[in-house]
């Protein structure tokens, strides 16, 4: 409880410090907690702040159907949003600076063609260990380059559900958030692109945000964000093709480039490639691989990659090796968006955030009754994660053979992959957080 406590009182404090009329702003809070002890300290915060002066609303619905998507929508539909012709959206973490809004509401009154204006994340817990640092890497190259390309060529990139400005007009003829797939965010954003709305990235515009710290909140953020693009591609391909009102050029960027290079094929062959073929290779010796193929070229996208974080390229090696172990779980999830196999295709487990609370005293008065604690066996079987510590054993079997009879040295990259899917395969990656 007071974990999700602190991070609202953070986000709903820098929301309300927003520097704008107040009679031409609405803090809106969509509340999709399912604890009454949570929704009660959030509606106690928000009525706080309108104690203050500050136009806020604080809003709930009877069930969680389509989940974010479904709050989105419902949002919405409150009368007093038809005031409105913009809306800022800004997930329960995410703090943005006060100017936020003058910097970023120009763009649309100068350029009606402007559907969406998207800000930039910037980490606050990147220091905290050795995993956020890795995230750290991973999403700098997605924005400064993934972000900053769609942007300045074809005007299209896929919203990243927060940080984000949208027109309500440009949502309306879209048709609205749509529960489909657990990335609403995006399919509000290809389907605004084939309507012929542009979107533009603000790279300088950065809006305080926070990693998730534990490796179990991690993995399920990574499936959401794997299967839900592949399962979007699955859905739209044929929507896009047929579209009229955008170019040729934008249709091929978005379907090779966006969806089937970027959300796809790249998860795909990077777990296949590094985690399965080359190890495999170790046992028939008649199979060379070209240095260009398994060394060269990813070492020099790579490292480009990492240019992204400069200040984090000494840490290259741990992030490769911790992105190949990452690739098993997103191509896991990628063939359950591409083939809606399993009951995880829409699965949508809400992403811990931990706020300020590993730092912060709790007080006596919000200190909660003694509990039992599990026992020790279970605690550890938590912890446990299946998959890796069975990749894990492939690449050390793998690694044991190349010292024995092999040539090309493999066994060192081996046993350092192995390594690291034992470590993660183990729990012993990220913050820990003790069991009760």
């Amino acid at each position: 409880m007071l974990l999700l406590l602190f991070v609202y009182q953070l986000s709903i404090r820098a929301a309300c410090g927003l520097s704008w009329p107040s009679d031409r702003i609405i803090i809106q809070v969509l509340d999709d907690s399912t604890d009454p002890a949570i929704m009660d300290l959030v509606q106690l915060e928000c009525q706080r702040w309108a104690s203050k002066g500050i136009n806020i609303k604080y809003e709930i619905r009877e069930n969680r159907v389509g989940y974010k998507a479904g709050a989105l929508k419902e949002g919405m539909k409150h009368s007093y949003v038809k005031q409105c012709d913009y809306v800022a959206i800004m997930d329960a973490d995410f703090q943005p600076q006060p100017d936020y809004l003058h910097k970023t509401i120009p763009y649309f009154v100068h350029n009606p063609q402007i559907g969406l204006v998207q800000g930039r994340w910037r980490f606050v817990n990147a220091d905290e260990c050795l995993m956020t640092r890795m995230q750290e890497m991973s999403l700098d190259y997605h924005f400064k380059v993934e972000q900053e390309v769609g942007s300045s060529t074809y005007a299209f990139f896929g919203f990243n559900g927060t940080a984000g400005i949208w027109r309500i007009a440009a949502i309306n003829e879209a048709g609205g958030w749509k529960d489909r797939t657990t990335v609403e965010d995006m399919d509000l954003a290809v389907r605004a692109s084939l309507k012929g709305w542009k979107f533009l990235y603000l790279g300088n515009v950065q809006v305080k945000s926070e990693l998730p710290s534990t490796f179990k909140a991690f993995r399920f953020q990574q499936h959401r964000w794997s299967c839900g693009p592949a399962n979007l591609f699955r859905k739209m391909t044929m929507e896009i093709v047929r579209n009229k009102k955008v170019t040729l050029w934008k249709k091929v960027y978005t379907l090779y480039s966006f969806f089937l290079v970027r959300k796809v094929v790249a998860h795909i062959v990077t777990f296949i490639l590094y985690c399965l073929v080359i190890p495999a290779t170790v046992f028939i010796p008649e199979v060379e691989i070209p240095k260009w193929a398994a060394i060269y070229i990813p070492c020099v996208i790579t490292i480009l990659n990492a240019f992204g974080t400069p200040r984090s390229v000494h840490l290259l090696v741990f992030w490769i090796l911790f992105e190949n172990v990452m690739s098993m779980n997103r191509t896991k999830a990628t063939f359950i968006g591409l083939f809606e196999t399993g009951g995880r295709v829409n699965e949508w487990v809400v992403t811990e955030k931990l706020g300020d609370v590993t730092k912060t005293k709790v007080p006596a008065s919000n200190a909660k009754p003694a509990v039992n604690k599990k026992p020790r066996f279970a605690r550890i079987g938590e912890r446990l994660f299946v998959l890796e510590l069975a990749v894990g054993t492939y690449l050390f079997v793998c690694a044991c053979y190349d010292l024995a009879y092999g040539k090309n040295h493999f066994f060192i990259y081996l046993y350092a992959q192995a390594v690291t899917f034992f470590i993660m395969g183990f729990g012993y990656v990220g913050t820990i957080i003790p069991s009760s």
